[in-house]
């Protein structure tokens, strides 16, 4: 981002039709009020009940409460539409950098969502003795703090001189240098999305090759009596589970970082996660889990090459280039709990059941809604 004079004017405002206005302005108060009510049905529906405090929905808590904290800065990004901040430079920088903490919290949850998959698929034995709901409670609070630790140093200059890189009055803008610019792109994004791709690889192959040993052996047990056969379902339901995760972040994220960097603004933006939950037969499991990480690959490299290429070739875009990229980022955070309701018995139940007031009722914490 280039330095500018500091000049005693007002911030130019965006001059856009009053139709086109409202609608922006509609669409994201939509966006904003849906994210927060979704993801609170989702967080009340993990905390309350205890058939649900598994190590998986201790993950999928924490990418809900980020995506719930998106929901409120949505409402921020509202007033930044005609390009002027009005609450005054302390808030702008607390704004910005609560934008970097979620979104790098977003992004640890996303490598411990790995993480389990990868065991729970690649080390079975193991995966009840390593991966507790304690250690998962302990993983998530660790990268939480890791995230606001990290921001408060990485970004303390914009803390202690709030509005010092503005160009004008009104202006909300955050400033990093060349190096923690570098760093920061570096730690929270080609080094998570790595470990992340790495990882579905290796589950992608395991589950592949468990697919075909399903099929071969259905096939020998029917021509001795047709009997059915379920070899380790609920972990192959979560490998195309939080396969399909991976895809909408991927897509919804990868794009706002291509655009940030056309415009040398080295901010990171959250992501998050989603759940499917599918009938497993050995043939159908193959070919999902094998479509699904071969999605994963490909949007990946198509996001990060056009990053790369921009990068040598470009030295500044129009910032109006981001908006569709900033909103997709923001729809993301709608999107999650929407696909835990298409594909999560366990959600539709506990959304039932809060909405009927019926969790009010003694003892309700101890329903079954797995």
């Amino acid at each position: 981002m280039n330095l500018h004079s500091l000049l005693n004017t007002s911030c130019r405002k965006t001059m856009l039709p009053p139709s086109v206005s409202l609608v922006i302005h509609l669409t994201l108060s939509s966006i904003s009020l849906l994210t927060v009510f979704s993801n609170l049905l989702v967080i009340t529906s993990i905390c309350h009940f205890k058939r649900l405090h598994s190590p998986t929905n201790i993950l999928l808590l924490s990418l809900a409460v980020s995506d719930c904290l998106v929901g409120f800065l949505i409402s921020f990004q509202i007033v930044l539409i005609d390009g002027c901040w009005y609450f005054g430079d302390i808030m702008c920088a607390i704004y910005l950098i609560l934008d970097y903490i979620i979104t790098t919290a977003s992004i640890g949850t996303m490598v411990l969502i790995s993480i389990d998959r990868y065991v729970a698929i690649c080390h079975p034995l193991h995966y009840s003795g390593k991966v507790t709901t304690e250690r998962a409670k302990m993983c998530v609070s660790l990268f939480w703090m890791c995230s606001i630790l990290y921001h408060c140093v990485l970004l303390r200059d914009n803390l202690q001189h709030p509005g010092r890189y503005n160009s004008c009055s009104g202006e909300c803008v955050v400033f990093l240098d060349y190096i923690g610019g570098v760093f920061d792109l570096l730690s929270s994004f080609i080094c998570p999305f790595t470990v992340i791709i790495i990882l579905y690889v290796r589950v992608f192959v395991v589950v592949v090759s468990q697919a075909r040993a399903m099929q071969s052996h259905v096939a020998v047990v029917s021509l001795q009596g047709s009997v059915k056969v379920t070899v380790r379902k609920s972990e192959m339901k979560a490998a195309v589970t939080l396969g399909v995760v991976v895809v909408v972040f991927l897509m919804c994220t990868c794009p706002y970082f291509c655009v940030s960097l056309i415009a040398e603004d080295a901010r990171a933006m959250q992501s998050h996660i989603a759940a499917v939950s599918v009938s497993v037969s050995a043939k159908k499991s193959e070919i999902k889990a094998a479509v699904t990480l071969g999605v994963v690959v490909v949007v990946f490299l198509i996001c990060t090459c056009p990053y790369f290429c921009v990068a040598l070739l470009a030295d500044d875009a129009g910032v109006s280039a981001s908006s569709v990229p900033v909103l997709l980022f923001y729809f993301n955070s709608t999107l999650n709990p929407l696909i835990y309701a298409l594909f999560y018995p366990w959600f539709r139940k506990s959304v039932k059941l809060i909405l009927t007031l019926q969790i009010l009722k003694t003892g309700s914490s101890n329903t079954n809604v797995v």
